[in-house]
């Protein structure tokens, strides 16, 4: 119960042969295999322009950038609160 046994398998092969046939299942297969093969020429055809693009430029060096907390003055960082309504009467 709950898992597909052989006879499940065979049967469901058996309904798609009848309902595609032999013959168009293998042209959807051959489809199939085209796409993937075109997929894999044109991935490796974009890998090459970058890889000769990266060669030819070079970027020049650049300074690194300071991160360090600067400090601040305890001045600046305490303010004092608005006056509120009570206080200014």
């Amino acid at each position: 119960m709950g898992g597909f046994s052989l006879w499940h398998i065979l049967i469901f092969a058996i309904i798609l042969l009848l309902l595609f046939g032999g013959n168009r299942f293998s042209a959807m297969m051959g489809d199939v295999a085209k796409g993937l093969k075109s997929f894999k020429q044109g991935m490796s055809d974009d890998d090459e322009p970058k890889r000769t693009d990266q060669q030819q430029r070079q970027i020049p060096p650049q300074q690194p950038i300071d991160v360090t907390p600067q400090p601040t003055r305890p001045a600046e960082t305490q303010s004092a609160p608005p006056p509120s309504d009570d206080s200014a009467r």
